[in-house]
Order: structure tokens, then sequence, then C-alpha cells
């Protein structure tokens, strides 16, 4: 019994996907038009969810320049939402060469603790040819190799006696390299930045980074060498390495009492400075583009709901254009499910074929992005489910009334409709 209730079901079922079909095929134009509310508005949340969910796997490979077990101490965080963060980080003193000095030390638990400081955009020019003024000039003391992840392709890394005696050396980025030595080897050749003279002693092997590969277009020079040539009361980075895992939090503690210290912050007082890793770094992207998955989803959902009432427009005309075809199959013993059946499959798959339609194209969209940025396409498949859903959702809600004033339609005076 129970499986002739199934077959019974499944034919009927069958039955009302055929005749949705040839329902759509006789109203194109009005189809489409319906349709493109659902896709505009699918189209909106894919795309932007697609480009965020690139954007943050092009963050998570290109943050790795802090390398493994490795935070920064800065002035103010790297990313600040909001004016009112952006005053009070502003008034925070910099950190001085004498208290990153003091930090490098008497820390214990690091492996590594280097200083750094940075200035630019620079033009860097070897004989007639100039690189294009987009590239960092990073004063480095020998550990900042290690700190930064920074590996030494050809030449050598700073040593301690290019500090100590502030040597006029460079080591170039991948992309410097590129521009200024294409076919020519670069070690021990002259390079002027700020028509200073430089020699170079080594380039460092191509690390790429987010939007044009910013992490290869960077000189470096020894830290006294930057200080006496771009003034040495500036704001400085420490940057640590922590010997294990294990260590790190430990690690963490003991940069930070030094530091608060070395600044006088009161007891109970707030830290005046920042200490970043690429998982804070992950978290401030994420906190930042969340604003914009929001205000998307909002847009994107008026804009189903504004698709809705489309649809439900769209299907009170057909009803109304076609009560006598109800009347006559009523007559002939189509049930009121039957109908109800047939109008809300015609809502629920229109709705469903333009989130198709919607989800294709904001995939696509979205991975502009990743060709741009040269990274690997995604598919952010939690999304294409939820798509799915809403348009499942927005298709059987604005639906309902229709297929039921449709399955409400008496026989008799349908069948006398002109």
């Amino acid at each position: 019994m129970r499986n002739h209730k199934l077959r019974i079901f499944w034919v009927e079922l069958v039955e009302s996907l055929y005749m949705v079909w040839d329902s759509i095929k006789a109203n194109k134009l009005r189809t489409f038009l319906t349709l493109l509310g659902v896709v505009v508005g699918v189209f909106s949340i894919i795309v932007v969810m697609t480009g965020i969910r690139v954007l943050q796997n092009s963050m998570e490979e290109t943050l790795s320049f802090l390398g493994t077990n490795t935070f920064q101490v800065t002035k103010r965080p790297s990313v600040i939402i909001g004016g009112a963060d952006w005053a009070k980080y502003r008034n925070r003193k910099d950190i001085t060469y004498e208290q990153a000095l003091y930090v490098a030390k008497n820390a214990t638990l690091p492996e590594a603790v280097a200083i750094e400081g940075w200035s630019g955009p620079k033009i860097v020019q070897f004989r007639d040819v100039k690189t294009n003024p987009n590239v960092f000039v990073y004063g480095e003391t020998p550990e900042g190799f290690a700190t930064n992840n920074w590996v030494v392709q050809d030449g050598r890394a700073i040593f301690e006696d290019d500090v100590e005696f502030s040597r006029f050396i460079v080591v170039l980025g991948a992309n410097v390299t590129k521009k200024l030595f294409p076919n020519v080897d670069p070690i021990g050749k002259d390079v002027k930045i700020d028509g200073y003279t430089f020699k170079v002693v080594g380039v460092l092997k191509e690390k790429g980074g987010l939007f044009g590969s910013g992490f290869d277009n960077i000189v470096i020079i020894p830290l006294s060498t930057f200080l006496n040539l771009y003034g040495k009361n500036r704001n400085l980075t420490i940057l640590v390495k922590a010997k294990s895992r294990e260590l790190y939090n430990e690690t963490v503690e003991e940069i930070v009492a030094l530091l608060r210290k070395i600044r006088k912050v009161p007891p109970g007082q707030e830290n005046d400075f920042e200490i970043e890793s690429n998982e804070t770094l992950i978290k401030q992207f994420n906190d930042l583009t969340f604003a914009v998955k929001v205000g998307a989803l909002v847009v994107s959902m008026i804009a189903l709901v504004a698709a809705g009432v489309g649809i439900m427009n769209i299907m009170l005309v057909s009803v109304t254009e076609r009560t006598r075809e109800i009347g006559i199959r009523k007559a002939v013993g189509a049930t009121k499910r039957n109908i109800l059946t047939q109008f809300l499959l015609e809502s629920f798959l229109l709705s469903q074929f333009g989130g198709m339609i919607g989800i294709i194209l904001g995939i696509v969209g979205g991975n502009v992005l990743a060709f741009i940025l040269k990274v690997k396409p995604i598919i952010p498949y939690d999304w294409v489910v939820i798509g799915f859903l809403i348009c499942a959702f927005v298709g059987m809600i604005f639906g309902v009334y229709p297929a039921w004033k449709a399955a409400s339609v008496d026989p008799v005076e349908s069948l006398r409709y002109e």
C-alpha cells in the first residue's frame, strides 16, 4: 500500500514537472524577467563571498612572512577600524631604537630578536634603469632575515659587522632584481637609493604577496645605515622568534614585560604597543571584511525579497491566465493537491533556476580576483548550499499564495472563464 502511494506521488510529481516546463517555455520573456531578480540577488551574495574567500586564502599564504613561532611588536595595529581607535594609537609613543635594543639585549627566551625600520616607497636605480616608485627600504639587524622568513637566493645576508660599521651594502628583493638585472648577475654591482650608492651583496628568493607581490618590492640595508640616512628619532618594529611553539606564550610574556618596563607603563594599565602574529593579522583582516559580508547579505536579501514578490505576481497572473486549464484538469479528476503541487513546483523551480545561474555567475565573478592575484580559484561550497536554500525558501514562501489560489478555483466557474 505504501509503495503504491509512493508510485502515485512520483507519477504526479513527474506530470507536474512536465506541465511546469511547458508553462516556462510558453512564456519565455516573462520567465526571464522573473528570474532576473533572483539571479541578481544570489549573484551579489556569491560574488562577494567568493571574492572575500579568495582574499582570505591569499592573505593566509602571504602572511607567512613572519615565519613560524614569530611575532612582531609595533606601535599600532596593522589594521585599524574606526576613527576613534586611530586617534588612540596615533598618540602612542614611538618604539625607539634604545627601547628595542634594551629588549634585544635582555630577552633570554627568544631564538632571535630583530630590530626593523622602513621607509618608502622609493626608486632604486642601476645605471639608466629605474624601478617604479614602489620599493620599500628596510633597515635590519642580522636577525631580521630569520624573523621575516627571508631566504637569500644568491650572495649573502647582512652581518653584524655591516651594522657595526654602517656599511652601504644592500640585499635586493626578487622584483627589484628582475627589474634592474634581468640578464646580469647583480652581486657586486652598485645601485642608487635616494642618491646614495649601495653595493649589492645578496638577492632574496621570490616570496610573492598580496596585490602585486609587495613583499618582493623591497631592499634591505643595515639598520645603522638606515638610521643614519633616514633619522634616528623614528618608530621601529621589534620582531621576535620563539625557540619552539611550547615556549611561544612565555616568550611573548617576557617581551611584553621588558617593553612595559622600558616604556614605563604603570601596573594595571593596558599595553601602549601591539603584539601581532600571522594569526592576529588574519583575524584583523576577517574582522575588517565581516562588515562587507553583512552588508552584501543585507542588500542581497532585499533583492531576493523583491524577486520573490515578482515571482508571486507572475504566478498570480499565470493562475488568472490558466483558470480554464485548471478547471479542465479538475473536471477530469485532478485534486486540489495536484494543482497545489503544480504551482508550488513552478514557483520553486523558477527560483532555483535563477539561483543556479546567479551562483555560477557569482563564482566566476569572484574568481576573477583569484586570476588577478594569481592564486588558486575557489568554490565556496558552504555559500553555494546557502544560496540554494535561500532560493528554495523564497520560491516556496512566495509561491504558496498563488498555488493556494489556483487550487481553490471552482471547476464549474473556471470552465466558463473566457
